[in-house]
């Protein structure tokens, strides 16, 4: 038995490759740094989706239909969102997506990679008072988020920031929400299904629901000539310092580097978040120092999770949002993995072992 099924191989997949101690991650052949900064999240999808339907749609063509797919989710938000106000953003987002019909086609796809990114900005809005934007289907995916988000035309800098964390979050291989997806699509339950139960595990504090602390870590520390006593205070006082370890890594996160310099060039525009780069440049400085000399058995290198956290703080989502915008781009892998799996794979049904009591035999 394999607690937690390290090590088990579950499946074959031509969609993600991790590599946890040379830190790649391959998506369709191709490593993260061809892909992060390079290609737009349209572009990702028509590589994740190429052979998931019978459409197969390039990425402009994508572009055109998520647009539209955009503005047909949007109509559906007036009568729905009110009673959800009191609810945490993801789970409303979640709530939302619950309406849509089940299915295994493109357009039930389209519909799903268009809600979080509609909801979330949507929501966001509500709760503050303000009434939501509606989509601009001439606009990138990543741009229209942001245009919903803040009511405001955005600049190519914001949008190109946001379409790199969208395509570095992309896929993971069998991460606990794509393995979700999985176990729900080879029932041949449908997509919004699997993307359902795909969210109800992205949500939690082990998986995509942990980037926010990363913020309250930054704030706690103030200023880099802060970070060596606090982080030391930390670790003697039995916590973990957010935004370093990972289960599958034992170096550096690949997506921290991509992210990273995405923020670097948001940073690099004026007035977007330069003092807080530099106070995350010494955090992450002082942590990696001291990780290495308090804990050198275990190799505790930066996770996605550190500049996840500051890039959507200065993109201009608050942190109870953070696991719904996590989802407008990994929703994408979990639709090409539940296809995947619906196409070639097996109903997944694991074996436990039993430890519990007997019933006694009468002599």
């Amino acid at each position: 038995m394999k607690n937690g099924l390290d090590d088990v191989v579950a499946t074959e997949t031509t969609l993600s490759d991790v590599d946890g101690l040379g830190g790649i991650l391959i998506i369709r052949g191709r490593s993260l740094d061809e892909l992060a900064g390079v290609v737009s999240y349209e572009e990702l999808l028509a590589l994740l989706l190429s052979d998931a339907f019978d459409e197969k749609p390039d990425a402009d063509g994508l572009r055109r239909r998520i647009g539209l797919a955009r503005q047909e989710i949007f109509r559906t938000i007036p009568d729905a969102a009110a009673p959800l106000l009191t609810l945490p953003v993801t789970d409303a987002v979640r709530a939302l997506t619950a309406q849509f019909t089940d299915g295994d086609d493109l357009a039930t796809a389209l519909r799903l990679i268009a809600a979080p990114a509609v909801f979330t900005p949507a929501l966001i809005r509500l709760k503050n008072g303000q009434t939501p934007v509606a989509p601009d289907p001439s606009l990138s995916h990543a741009a229209d988020i942001l245009h919903m988000l803040h009511g405001r035309t955005v600049t190519p800098q914001e949008a190109a920031a946001l379409d790199t964390y969208l395509v570095t979050v992309s896929d993971h291989g069998m991460n606990a929400s794509t393995f979700a997806a999985r176990v729900v699509a080879s029932t041949h339950a449908g997509l919004v299904s699997s993307v359902l139960a795909a969210f109800g595990a992205l949500k939690g504090p082990l998986h995509g629901g942990a980037p926010g602390p990363v913020l309250d870590m930054l704030d706690a520390i103030g200023t880099p000539d802060n970070a060596e006593t606090w982080l030391e205070k930390a670790l003697d006082d039995g916590e973990r310092l957010m935004g370093f370890g990972h289960r599958i890594y034992r170096v550096r996160d690949p997506r921290a580097d991509a992210l990273m310099q995405a923020l670097r060039r948001l940073a690099g525009t004026g007035n977007h978040g330069a003092g807080r780069f530099k106070l995350a440049e010494g955090v992450e400085a002082a942590a990696l120092r001291i990780l290495a000399r308090r804990k050198p058995d275990r190799p505790l290198k930066t996770n996605v999770e550190f500049y996840t956290a500051l890039l959507l703080e200065t993109l201009g989502f608050p942190r109870d949002s953070f696991t719904s915008v996590f989802a407008m781009g990994r929703v994408g892998g979990w639709i090409a993995h539940a296809r995947e799996q619906t196409q070639h794979g097996r109903l997944i049904r694991p074996q436990s072992r039993y430890t519990g009591p007997r019933p006694i035999k009468a002599a």
